[in-house]
């Protein structure tokens, strides 16, 4: 099966590899001519302009993945691309649109006839290299024609069918609300930690609770790596940047009258961050550079 991931980022490009390594033929296309020359130096079929792309496939359908910013980035793109596809091709937004911008793209792509899938894409860059976790809302006859890529590039039992289209960004929102709450949880604690009596190796200690205790999983052993890098996290300052679906998961739960206490107050520690450095803004800022590359204020 062949593909294109127009986006080259840090995820899209690892979701390229992870592919092209599950033996898909994947067509790379970014608006910077280096990463596509880089794409073709890596065994992928290089595109440098939309149309490029387009002519690269031989099938009559074509399956387009968008890994690109949510908002007004994604939505340029499918204006550019949309008419140079034909019936029945696929659009696959596997960034962090909001569900509803999804939503309404389904509606516009239906009447044009072309067929729209969003995918909640979780794991970190190294999911998306090695094994994502996805969630995929499409209609059936898409999620079929695209399950065999979907489940290729996600980790064992780490792929769903959520639904109808517009379903997938809502359960990756979610996913991202609870995060949230999660890894302020975290930084909580080890601020405590960090502000007692005693003197902790963090580093041993986030290890210590990542082997057999209730709180271990993968954020934690993130947490661990953390420490490794700098033991005090001095080097970074108390900065949670925030990219919008904690926002979202504390509306949709306004909307729906759902008391959502510890995801909106994660919120609103990342707005506090913007003005305050704290040691619990260093974890979460660590952990977000951990899994997800996300940049890091230094200290000067």
């Amino acid at each position: 099966m062949k593909f294109a991931i127009i986006g080259l980022g840090k995820m899209g490009y690892n979701l390229a590899l992870n592919a092209r390594d599950k033996g898909f033929s994947v067509i790379a296309f970014n608006r910077s001519k280096e990463k596509v020359d880089i794409a073709k130096e890596d065994g992928m079929i290089p595109a440098y302009t939309i149309e490029e792309v387009i002519s690269k496939f031989e099938s009559d359908r074509k399956v387009i993945w968008l890994m690109l910013p949510s908002g007004d980035v994604t939505e340029s793109m499918l204006e550019t691309i949309i008419p140079l596809l034909n019936r029945n091709d696929i659009i696959i937004d596997g960034g962090n649109s909001n569900y509803k911008d999804s939503l309404r793209r389904y509606e516009t792509l239906k009447k044009a006839g072309i067929d729209f899938c969003d995918v909640g894409t979780s794991g970190g860059t190294n999911g998306a290299r090695y094994g994502a976790c996805t969630m995929v809302g499409a209609e059936e006859e898409v999620f079929s024609y695209i399950e065999p890529l979907i489940k290729a590039i996600s980790v064992e039992n780490g792929y769903l069918h959520t639904g109808k289209p517009g379903s997938g960004h809502y359960a990756k929102m979610i996913h991202n609300g609870i995060e949230y709450g999660m890894m302020a949880s975290i930084a909580e604690g080890f601020e405590i930690l960090s502000k007692s009596e005693f003197n902790f190796d963090l580093e041993k200690l986030a290890r210590v609770y990542n082997n057999g205790s209730v709180i271990r999983g993968w954020l934690m052993e993130l947490m661990e790596d953390a420490f490794k890098k700098d033991a005090n996290l001095s080097k970074i300052q108390g900065v949670m940047y925030s990219n919008g679906e904690g926002l979202w998961t504390v509306e949709e739960a306004l909307r729906l009258n759902v008391p959502s206490f510890i995801i909106a107050n994660s919120l609103f520690l990342r707005y506090r961050s913007l003005e305050e450095d704290t040691f619990s803004g260093k974890v979460v800022a660590a952990l977000r550079n951990e899994f997800g590359g996300h940049a890091v204020k230094s200290k000067d």
